[in-house]
């Protein structure tokens, strides 16, 4: 037999002294906050209360004026925090670390400085290949906050801004289904006399969750469908109350969805959402009826889903209305904010008190899966994968 083959070399074979951990002193950031500008988006990282607590605990803090005009935060509230005021957007994105809630544009990229530290959401549908060739030129760390994990493996950010979008979805769909907006006249509402409006929810997870809630309170009929028995099991206990509960049978679904007035979509997969109602079956619904797709952002989990805006929300396909627009939280910008700055703020000070960000993401797995850009290096699976772009884990590069 041949001499077997094999990737380690023979100093790597031999025994190497134990490295003990040094315990890193705690470190001070220099961050900058831009205005928002993409789609109508009114939201901000960090509120002046949380500008105010990390000013205290000696960090530096830039912010483009009227950042947070939009979600009820004046420009002196962040004065009177401690912030520093400026005009020159320039300025702001040169700063080591840069907060954004929306993923910066090609323009705004081009101004980050190389080696540089970003925290933003990550839409990929939004995004283009360019995006990430620009972040691997510039060297750029980069972390999508939706991605980070608590310590119990769920997800802080989707949980809190899930909660807002599901409450939201259902008060959305009724505004919708008015005749100021062209819709049915169909309240949504427990009216004496008159059948209650029917709701098909795709999705038991937060967003169907809070979404059942606020619908539950408003009198209509819900019923909620996921392949997941466990959390239909727990949306029933959760809910305080009885509710009709499916598996995603098609021939029960498409029964449901002649009825029903509202179907929110509310269903992740792993890279993308999964195709939950075809163009077929959305013949089989009521005309005037409306679809909230909160998946948007990962696809969308109709198959005649497209991405709208706040200023252009909805638009008819086969009789039924669409309301695709990506960032539904941004339309409560005060409440959404808070939700945000209440994320963003502890992992600053975790990543300070560990001594930097490398030094964080080394001993906390749930930041590290947020990274997905690692100087420069492409560390998600699944954006390579959609954008033909190589990857490497980034267990590889940082250990």
């Amino acid at each position: 037999m041949g001499a077997s083959i094999t990737p380690f070399t023979s100093k790597d074979l031999l025994p190497q002294e134990e490295k003990l951990e040094v315990l890193q002193d705690k470190k001070n950031f220099f961050i900058g906050i831009p205005k928002e500008n993409f789609q109508l988006e009114s939201r901000v990282c960090l509120t002046p209360d949380a500008v105010n607590t990390l000013i205290a605990n000696g960090h530096r803090i830039l912010i483009e004026s009227g950042a947070g005009d939009l979600a009820g935060f004046e420009n002196k509230d962040y004065s009177e925090a401690g912030a520093e005021i400026t005009s020159d957007t320039k300025k702001v994105f040169s700063c080591p670390i840069i907060l954004k809630v929306q993923p910066p544009s090609l323009d705004e990229l081009k101004l980050i400085k190389p080696e540089a530290i970003l925290f933003s959401a990550l839409q990929l549908k939004t995004l283009c290949k360019e995006y990430f060739q620009i972040i691997e030129k510039k060297r750029i760390t980069a972390l999508a906050f939706e991605f980070i994990k608590d310590d119990d493996g769920s997800y802080p950010a989707i949980r809190s801004l899930s909660e807002i979008a599901g409450t939201a979805s259902i008060l959305i769909a009724s505004e919708i289904l008015s005749n100021a907006n062209e819709g049915n006249g169909v309240l949504v509402g427990n009216i004496t006399g008159v059948p209650p409006v029917e709701i098909v929810i795709l999705g038991a997870g937060t967003v169907g969750e809070f979404a059942t809630r606020s619908a539950l309170g408003l009198g209509a009929n819900v019923k909620v469908f996921d392949n997941s028995i466990n959390k239909l099991r727990c949306i029933q206990v959760n809910v305080g109350r009885p509710i009709h509960t499916s598996t995603m049978q098609r021939k029960h679904l498409i029964k449901s969805l002649k009825r029903c007035d509202i179907v929110i979509g509310a269903v992740r997969g792993k890279d993308r959402s999964p195709i939950i109602v075809s163009e077929d079956m959305l013949k089989h619904m009521k005309k005037g009826a409306v679809i909230i797709d909160v998946s948007i952002d990962m696809g969308g989990c109709f198959e005649s889903s497209e991405i709208t805006s706040h200023k252009s929300p909805t638009y008819t396909k086969n009789g039924v209305i669409h309301y695709c627009v990506p960032n539904i939280p941004s339309r409560y910008a005060k409440t959404s904010s808070v939700s945000i700055s209440n994320i963003f703020s502890p992992y600053l000070q975790q990543i300070s008190e560990s001594g930097g960000l490398e030094h964080a993401i080394r001993n906390d797995k749930g930041l590290k899966n947020g990274v997905y850009s690692y100087h420069g290096v492409l560390t998600s699976k699944a954006i390579g994968d959609w954008f033909d772009l190589a990857s490497r884990d980034i267990n590889l590069l940082v250990f």
